[in-house]
Order: C-alpha cells, then sequence, then structure tokens
C-alpha cells in the first residue's frame, strides 16, 4: 500500500528504488498475519527519536514472538543511508518493518529460524500548522493484552482502528475517541490524545490497553523541563467534553488540534501551540 511518492525499499542487504515486492504468498506474516511495524519522521533534516522508534521495532517483534534480526543502531544507519539521497527539505516517513516467514508444526507460530525485514521510505507532505481535527465516540474499543498483541504496533491490530474510523467518517468526523474495555478514554484511533482545563494538562493514563506513544513521551518529557506537569490519569468522555483545549500526539504530525468532539467545540489554544513549540525546538538541537 503505497500512500506516498519518491519510495525507496531497503530489502536483502540493499536499498531498492520504488514500492520493492518483499513477502511470498506462503510467508507467516502473508497468511497469518505476524507483521510488525514502527514509523519515523524526517522533517526539514531533523529525524526525533529515530533511535527510540527503531528500538520499539524490534520490541515489538519479540511481542509477536519473531526474532529481531537488525539491532537499533545498524537500522539507524540504514535509514540514514537511505535518508541521504532525499533532498534536505523533503518530507519522510520512515517505516522499519518485520514479518514471520516460516511457522512450527502448526503453522500457528512463526519460526524464530528466519525473519523477514524491510525498511520502507515515503514522501509523505507534513501537516500544516493549520491543521486540525474532529472526534466522535465508536462503539468499538482498544483490546486487552489478553485478547490481543497490544504492546506491539502489530499490523494485526490495525482492522480494528479502521472499523473506528470508518465508523466516525461515515458521522461526518476526522477521528474517533476510543475507550478501553472498561469504558474509560484510552486514545483515539490513529494517535494518544491530551486534553486541557483550566491549564492542567491531562492523558489517559497508559494502562495496557494502547501504545503509549514515543511522541506523547517525549510532550511530557518537554513539558516537564518547561515546568508544567502532565498528569497521567483515568478520564472519561465527559472529562473531554468539559475540557478546554484538546489535540493529538502522534509520530505522523507531532501535533493535531482537536476543534470538535461530537456537539463540544473547541478553539485551537495557547498550550496546544506550546506543545508545539516545544517539540520543534526540542527537535532542533538534538534530533538532526
Amino acid at each position: 500500500m503505497a500512500v506516498g511518492t519518491n519510495i525507496k525499499t531497503y530489502f536483502n542487504g540493499t536499498w531498492h528504488e520504488g514500492n520493492a515486492p518483499i513477502i511470498n504468498a506462503a510467508d507467516h506474516g502473508a497468511w497469518l498475519g505476524s507483521t510488525v511495524f514502527d514509523g519515523a519522521r524526517f522533517v526539514n533534516g531533523l529525524m526525533p527519536d529515530l533511535d527510540l522508534h527503531c528500538a520499539r521495532v524490534n520490541r515489538s517483534a519479540e511481542a509477536l514472538m519473531l526474532k529481531p534480526t537488525v539491532s537499533t543502531e545498524d537500522m539507524v544507519a540504514i535509514v540514514r543511508e537511505g535518508l541521504a539521497s532525499y533532498a534536505p527539505g523533503a518530507a519522510v516517513y520512515i517505516r522499519p518493518m518485520y514479518w514471520g516467514i516460516g511457522g512450527d508444526v502448526t503453522a500457528i507460530v512463526p519460526s524464530r529460524e528466519e525473519t523477514g525485514f524491510a525498511i520502507c521510505l515515503e514522501e509523505i507532505p507534513f501537516a500544516p500548522d493549520t491543521a486540525s481535527t474532529t472526534l466522535t465516540r465508536t462503539r468499538f474499543r482498544r483490546p486487552v493484552l489478553e485478547s490481543a498483541v497490544v504492546n506491539a504496533k502489530a499490523g494485526c491490530l490495525y482492522p480494528n482502528n479502521a472499523r473506528m474510523l470508518t465508523e466516525a467518517r461515515a458521522k461526518g468526523f476526522g477521528n474517533a475517541l476510543v475507550a478501553d474495555a472498561m469504558g474509560n478514554v484510552a486514545e483515539t484511533a490513529t494517535a494518544n490524545v491530551f486534553m486541557v482545563k483550566d491549564g492542567e494538562i491531562f492523558t489517559p493514563i497508559a494502562n495496557g490497553t494502547f501504545l503509549s506513544g514515543i511522541t506523547r513521551a517525549r510532550h511530557i518529557s518537554n513539558l516537564a523541563a518547561d515546568g508544567t506537569t502532565v498528569y497521567e490519569t483515568v478520564l472519561g468522555f465527559e472529562d473531554f467534553h468539559e475540557a478546554d483545549e484538546v489535540f493529538l500526539s502522534g509520530n505522523m504530525s507531532k501535533v493535531t488540534p482537536v476543534t470538535a468532539f461530537d456537539d463540544t467545540s473547541y478553539q485551537v489554544g495557547p498550550v496546544t501551540r506550546r506543545v508545539r513549540e516545544l517539540y520543534w525546538d526540542w527537535a532542533a538541537t538534538t534530533a538532526s
């Protein structure tokens, strides 16, 4: 699935031009869904938290019982090599991936003897600062570890996210605010979520039903350095209706303001703007 342009694929030890075929029809990943990935960004010559994204894809592989085969350091070096062919001002999505190839005697458990690995680079424009989204509720929920591999960034989790997005878009909204199994707010269909009330910042506590994102953690640490505490706590939908500001946090756009949640409207406020400013100030000094 190519969503960008100027694609380059690292596979079998070398870079290939374009959207190269990498998975065979009988591979475990194609048949039984043992695929994991991660996403980083190259924006204005910066690669924020690239090492953390590469480390996480190795942890995701382990969660799906796959054997990671490329160290974090080597993965970063491979990505840097591939990005050297892009213009310094290009906006590139960086996606390292693993998948199972063989299986055990039942075919269900992926074999650790051989793991597929690739990195895909795609030019995907970065959202402008004026971009925003709207939220609505969805009947679909985030699963728990006992029923899904929620401790991994795994391809098999995304059909559930797609159901959430499809339902939200059918209602005329851009994204869905999603509950966990207990009915508390977890995140959205595509990103972690923060809310602001009376100048204080809150985000759903990481309870194992969703990935506590790398960019989420970066915002929390940047705000702490700026003298602002983010309260990780249990939040309900009514809390979001009563909020003054809401924004999303994710790798693709870093900070996305929310302007409505169902019939509640928000302004793009000073806290949301400050979070974005802090992020890019941090990136400019540490993420080249």
